[in-house]
Formats: C-alpha cells, structure tokens, sequence
C-alpha cells in the first residue's frame, strides 16, 4: 500500500539541512561493527567458528586476555545496535521528505529497501556471513509501511516487538543455562571434530582455502549462517521504529531539547547498560545471546547520549570528527570496504595472517588489523568525498534507482 503525503509532518529547524550528529554516530558505528567483526574474520573457522564457539569466553587472567576482554565487550552488539537505530533515522528523514514534496510513501523507498536487500545478498555471498544488510532491508519494507499507520499504532507494534524479542531470547537463555549444548547448535560442519569443536576441515577452509571454496561453503550452509536475522528480526524492527521516535522527538538536533534528550539516553542507557552487561559477561556462555540481543541495546542507547555530549562540547570539528562524518555518509560503502579488507589480510586466498599469526601475536595484531583498516577507511572517506558527493555503492544505488 502506498500513501501520498500531502500534509507535512512536523520537524524541528535543523530537519531544512543535513544533521551533523548522525553522520557522526554512523562513522563510529560502523567502525565500532568492526571492533566486534575483526574477531570473527581472525578466529579459528571464521565465520562458522561463532556458531561452534570458537570464540573465547571473557577472561581476566593475563593481561592480553584482559585487553582482549574489555575491547570485545565495549563492542559486542552495541554498534550494531547503534547502526539499527540510525537506519531507523535515516527511515525518519526520508519520510519527512516526502512528506514535504507531497510524494507517495513508501513509494521509491521500496525499492531503495530491494536494492540494499540484492547488495546484501551480494554481500554475504562473496564476501562475509554475517552480512546485516539483508536482515535491514526487510525490516525497513515493514517499518516503512508502518509509518503510513496512526503514531499510536506503530509505537503499539515498537513495544509489542520487544517484549516478543525479549521473550524468545529469555526462554533461549533459559534452555542454554539448562541444558549446555555440547559443540554446535546450529548444525553439523563437514568433517570430523574429534574434540568437539570446530571441525579442522573448516579451519582449513578459511586458513588456506580458494575464495571459491568459501563461497560454495556459504552457499551450502546459508540456512544456519542467515539465522541471526531471523532470531532478531524482532529487535531490529523495534530499534528501527526507536530511531524513528528518537528523530522526531528531537534527539539529534542542536538545540536544548536535544542536549535534554541525549543527556538522559546517556545516564539511562549506560546506568542500566554497563551493570547488566557486566552481570550477563561474568555469567559465561549460557547468557551470550542475552548479552548480544538484550543488554547490548541498552548500552547502544547510552553510547548515542555519550558521543552526543562529547560532540555538542567539540567548538571546531578536527581531522578525527571530520572523518568520522566521512565515513558515516558513506556508512554502506564503508560496511563493505571494512569486511573486504579484512578478508584480504585474515584469510588463506589474501594474506593468510590468521593463520600465520595466529594465537601467538592475538590479541595485538587483531586490534592492530582494527585500527589500521579503520584508519584506511577515515583517510579514505576523507578523500572521496572531497571529489564526489556521495560514496562509491551510494552513487550506484542512486545511479540505479534513477535507472
């Protein structure tokens, strides 16, 4: 269904240009996805090791698996929940403008939600797994319908989509503190796995395998590789719609109400956030998706209000907040750079450092891997936007929306 916007909504004064602060939290966002996605790409099995938990467990014994520790868990879920809600805004903003020039909603937007689906499916297939893509350009095709609905209505459906999510997650939690899954969950990886682990087959794959290879082993396992979009469709379509009422409240503008507004996110979401993460990290792995899927979000949440704070005191943008605005305008094309990258330097078929490190240099070389490519990514949105005036994928989603 398609709805013409003749009226327009209301929008605060900074909604006539382009909002510095979201451009801001998407650059952190996205190299924040990194923090917790450069593990992944470094790992034992990669992509597949996540789901036979071939990631350790927070540790405080030495001091490498203290770093290691506090660096994944500042990370883990709350910049991708962070990168939701701002997709959300971005749903916000799009809405607006339609509604300013009297266009049918959802409208182009439908398809502008198809193509980033096609780029995900792109994306996950030749590139990497855990591709977020997909999982966003189906909730925006709901979230967008639902902005044709009454405010009541839709924020009726932002709740109800919690509770469900926060439900499913509690019984799962409660079935893994009951009864601990031996090696995988998610299905059988080819090849034996004497110690119940992660099979050396799939080790070997991404340690020394064709990206051929890699592909046809996605391909063959997609079902189990696409399950976190589905498990959280739920949180997704409630961050969405979250980031739509946070935009129109006011959140992320210049004025009083927006520093009220950020400053009561940042005390709320880190007050609450940081204890329950400490409790569920302490708790092992039987509360790993209530971390990720539960108290992550919260803390999300807080991080918008910190980083709002720390901009709105910043009187002149430097080199870092003007490439964290960069990178947040082409937030797509540094999604896909930061993963292609990583794949090059961890894998068999690139440079293999995953394999040729290895545990002996981790975690140092993995953060250095993270700071590196995020400072690539700076340099380098830097200076394509100078010369373009949107980012390489951006420019071909509009070249073939146009089409």
């Amino acid at each position: 269904m398609t709805e013409t916007l003749r009226t327009p909504v209301e929008h605060t004064a900074t909604d006539t240009r382009r909002l510095a602060l979201p451009d801001v939290l998407r650059g952190v966002a996205i190299l924040g996805t990194l923090m917790t996605n450069v593990w992944v790409f470094t790992g034992p099995g990669s992509e597949w090791g996540v789901l036979q938990g071939a990631l350790p467990e927070p540790s405080f014994g030495t001091f490498p698996a203290v770093a290691e520790s506090v660096f994944r868990l500042v990370a883990d879920g709350k910049f991708l929940s962070m990168l939701t809600i701002l997709f959300g805004v971005g749903l916000a903003i799009q809405y607006g403008s339609a509604a300013r020039r009297g266009q049918p909603w959802p409208g182009r937007y439908r398809w502008r939600a198809l193509f980033l689906f096609a780029e995900g499916t792109v994306h996950f297939v030749l590139v990497f797994a855990w591709d977020v893509l997909m999982g966003y350009a189906v909730t925006a095709l709901l979230a967008a319908w639902l902005l044709t609905r009454s405010e009541r209505a839709w924020r009726r459906v932002m709740w109800w989509a919690a509770g469900l999510h926060l439900t499913v997650i509690g019984l799962l939690t409660a079935a893994l503190a009951a009864d601990p899954p031996e090696g995988s969950s998610s299905g059988a990886a080819p090849g034996p796995s004497p110690d119940g682990g992660i099979s050396r087959e799939v080790v070997e794959l991404y340690a020394h395998g064709s990206w051929a290879e890699q592909i046809a082993f996605r391909l063959e396992n997609a079902i189990a590789l696409r399950l976190e979009p589905v498990l959280t469709f739920c949180l997704l379509l409630f961050l969405f719609l979250l980031g739509v009422r946070l935009f129109r409240a006011g959140a992320f503008g210049t004025d009083a109400t927006a520093r009220r507004i950020r400053a009561r996110m940042l005390v709320w979401g880190l007050g609450l956030g940081v204890p329950l993460n400490a409790v569920v990290a302490v708790g092992g792995s039987d509360f790993v998706l209530l971390a990720r899927y539960g108290a992550a979000p919260l803390v999300a949440v807080g991080y918008i209000g910190l980083i709002g704070a720390v901009v709105d005191r910043v009187r002149r943008p430097g080199v870092l907040m003007g490439g964290l605005t960069s990178v947040g305008r082409m937030a797509l094309s540094g999604y896909v750079a930061q993963n292609v990258l990583c794949v090059l330097a961890a894998y068999g078929f690139g440079l293999g450092l995953a394999s040729g490190l290895g545990e002996a240099w981790r975690p140092w070389w993995v953060m250095g891997l993270w700071a590196v490519v995020s400072l690539v990514l700076l340099v380098f949105s830097t200076w394509w936007l100078r010369r373009f005036p949107a980012g390489p994928l951006e420019s071909v989603q509009k070249w073939a929306l146009r089409r």
